[in-house]
């Protein structure tokens, strides 16, 4: 793959950070944790991996100052375990409205934020997808929608970093790529392609 096209591949992942990703889940997690008072050692199976708090029909909304929603996260159930704080979620669905920037979707069949809340996991028909740029580049170009398949993607978003090292697919008008894994660094703006790469792309419109 020429560096022309890796930075192409590149400017399309950087609308989106796995630090505002974590945002609509961190929401849940803290308010699930909140319901949750802390008793001490009890004898109703709080020392297994039991759910002590389940809630169904997940909708956490976050709202700008104008009253806009820019963080939005939907689960049909979220689950929260005592014994090291994890909040597993069942068809999470985050959606992003970032100012100046598209509208970026993740959603998969599963989902965990790890007790420390430094990790996110999305786990079974993971689908990742930004919407269309609204405003041209500074040569000109204007690009169109992307969408990344894969089965399992892990978000660190204190690194703002998200990986996998499960095989995936990148789409976008002009081609598609595959790959053995990724990992996406947003602070230096670097994306790595592991393994096994291999796609096409096709010429960019002439007018």
């Amino acid at each position: 793959m020429t560096v022309d096209r890796s930075r192409r591949w590149l400017d399309l992942f950087s609308a989106w950070s796995p630090l505002l990703l974590l945002g609509g889940l961190a929401a849940l997690t803290w308010w699930l944790d909140s319901q949750v008072a802390d008793t001490g050692t009890r004898r109703d199976g709080n020392t297994r991996h039991d759910p002590d708090l389940i809630v169904e029909g997940v909708r956490v909304v976050e709202l700008d100052a104008q009253g806009t929603p820019v963080q939005t996260l939907q689960a049909k159930r979220a689950r929260h375990y005592p014994d090291d704080g994890t909040v597993e979620f069942q068809s999470p669905r985050v959606v992003l409205n970032q100012p100046d920037r598209p509208q970026f979707i993740v959603e998969s069949d599963k989902g965990r934020v790890s007790g420390d809340r430094l990790n996110a996991y999305f786990e079974g028909n993971v689908r990742a997808s930004r919407a269309a740029q609204s405003r041209r580049s500074a040569d000109g170009e204007q690009a169109g929608p992307i969408t990344v398949r894969t089965e399992f993607l892990h978000v660190i978003p204190k690194e703002d970093r998200a990986q996998t090292d499960h095989p995936v697919t990148i789409e976008e008008p002009r081609g598609i790529i595959h790959a053995n894994g990724l990992v996406l660094d947003s602070t230096s703006r670097t994306l790595n392609l592991k393994g096994n790469v291999r796609g096409t792309m096709s010429p960019a419109p002439t007018n």
